[in-house]
C-alpha cells in the first residue's frame, strides 16, 4: 500500500466533507495502525488535529504512549502542538508530504498568538517575553505533586519504559 497516497486521499476526503486539509496515518509493521483527518472544523475542538487524533488512537490500540517502530505520515509539516506530540510519542520516523511554503498560496491559518512565520521563534523566548500573556504564580504545594509521583515510583524521576535519547 502507498501510505503517502492514502494520507493525501484521507485529507482530500476530509476537505470534500467540509473539514480542513490535513491527515495523518500511523504505520507499524507494514500495516495502518491508526489514521485520522483533522477534525477541528467538525468538532470545534482546537486540539483535534490529525496528528493528535491518530497518535491517540495508535497509542490506545497498542496500550502504550510510545510509538517506537512506527512511521507516521502527515500531509504537511506539523504545527508546534503536533510537533510536540510527535516528539513525545517517539516514532521511528515522520514523513511529511508538503511544506508550508508550497501550500501557503492556498491555505493560511493565522490566529491571535499563532502565526506560522513567527510561532517557532516564540517557543525559544523566555515565558515572560512571549506574545501569549503568561503569569507565574509559585506554589510550593505544586511541587509536592511531583514528590508524590516520585515516591509512588520507587524514587525514580523518569517515566518507566520511556524511550530515551541515544
Amino acid at each position: 500500500m502507498d501510505f503517502a497516497q492514502h494520507t493525501i486521499d484521507l485529507a482530500r476526503r476530509n476537505v470534500e466533507e467540509g473539514g480542513r486539509p490535513f491527515a495523518t496515518v500511523v504505520v507499524k509493521d507494514g500495516e495502518i495502525l491508526a489514521e485520522s483527518p483533522n477534525r477541528v472544523a467538525q468538532t470545534s475542538d482546537p486540539t483535534a488535529h490529525a496528528e493528535i487524533l491518530a497518535i491517540r488512537e495508535a497509542c490506545t490500540r497498542l496500550g502504550t504512549e510510545h510509538l517506537t517502530g512506527a512511521t507516521i505520515y502527515i500531509l504537511a509539516l506539523p504545527c508546534p502542538m503536533c510537533l510536540g506530540a510527535l516528539y513525545y510519542c517517539s516514532p521511528d520516523e515522520v514523513v511529511f508530504l508538503t511544506t508550508r511554503d508550497a501550500y501557503e498560496p492556498h491555505y493560511v491559518d493565522n490566529r491571535k498568538y499563532f502565526e506560522f512565520n513567527t510561532f517557532y521563534d516564540e517557543f525559544g523566548k523566555p515565558w515572560d517575553q512571549r506574545r501569549l500573556p503568561m503569569r507565574h504564580e509559585p506554589r510550593a504545594d505544586a511541587v509536592d505533586v511531583y514528590r508524590l509521583w516520585q515516591q509512588r515510583n520507587n524514587g525514580e524521576r523518569t517515566v518507566p519504559g520511556a524511550p530515551t535519547a541515544r
